[in-house]
């Protein structure tokens, strides 16, 4: 069982910066890493994924913007946030793909305008 528990969510103005944080546990090798999103009254998006290979995944809305970023040592997988936007807005969640697929809590992150 991995257990992932993410961090670095918050409130910030439009244009500001955040950076969400996600160790998993254990000393297991997780093929694919990442983050969703999801906005009130929307569906779980797919944020940015990074795999155990070095290759990076982006929503096209968030690139240029938005950096993955991971530690394989640690397992743990970042998400720096730039120049953020309203639409940014909404629950992220952290994902691990292994064998099974397992998710985090979710961390909230809110742009104001």
């Amino acid at each position: 069982q991995v257990q992932l528990v993410e961090s670095g969510g918050g409130l910030v103005q439009a244009g500001g910066s955040l950076r969400l944080s996600c160790a998993a546990s254990g000393s297991f090798r997780i093929r694919v890493m990442g983050w969703y999103r999801q906005a009130p009254g929307k569906q779980r998006e797919l944020v940015a994924t990074f795999t155990s290979g070095g290759s990076t995944n982006y929503a096209d809305s968030v690139k240029g913007r938005f950096t993955i970023s991971r530690d394989n040592a640690k397992n743990t997988v970042y998400l720096q946030m730039n120049s953020l936007k309203p639409d940014d807005t909404g629950v992220y969640y952290c994902n691990a793909r292994l064998l099974q697929e397992y998710w985090g809590q979710g961390t909230q992150v809110t742009v104001s305008s």
